[in-house]
């Protein structure tokens, strides 16, 4: 069976090219233009798509999991992102961050009163 390697194709096109003043539908359209490009064969006097390039036989390959989609859909923050949710993470810890004296449960910065045990807060 014959797939197309696009992991590999848009690693290779998003390191050599630019993002800059591009939209994602600018940027989506490019890839798909350059795909088409005409490249030469190394070894033969003939040019093929570029898309071609990127079709790998996976008949005889024991390991598949490099051309499997990446169905992980969490969100994990990434460039400038990183910073701002960094800091949302540290807040988050803070705001718990006191515990009971009488009972060692877990208070919000804002409480006066354990929920647990009813002690005022120190």
């Amino acid at each position: 069976m014959e797939i197309f390697n696009g992991r590999a194709a848009t690693e290779e096109y998003m390191s050599t090219h630019s993002l800059t003043f591009s939209t994602p539908e600018m940027t989506l359209k490019k890839f798909a233009l350059w795909l088409g490009d005409q490249v030469n064969v190394p070894g033969k006097n003939k040019t093929i798509p570029r898309l071609l390039t990127y079709i790998n036989d996976v008949n005889n390959q024991s390991d598949s999991s490099g051309f499997l989609p990446d169905t992980d859909e969490s969100f994990k923050p990434s460039g400038a992102v990183t910073d701002m949710f960094k800091e949302m993470t540290e807040v988050a810890q803070v705001k718990y961050s006191s515990n009971c004296h009488n009972c060692n449960y877990p208070l919000k910065t804002t409480s006066k009163f354990c929920p647990k045990c009813g002690s005022k807060r120190h």
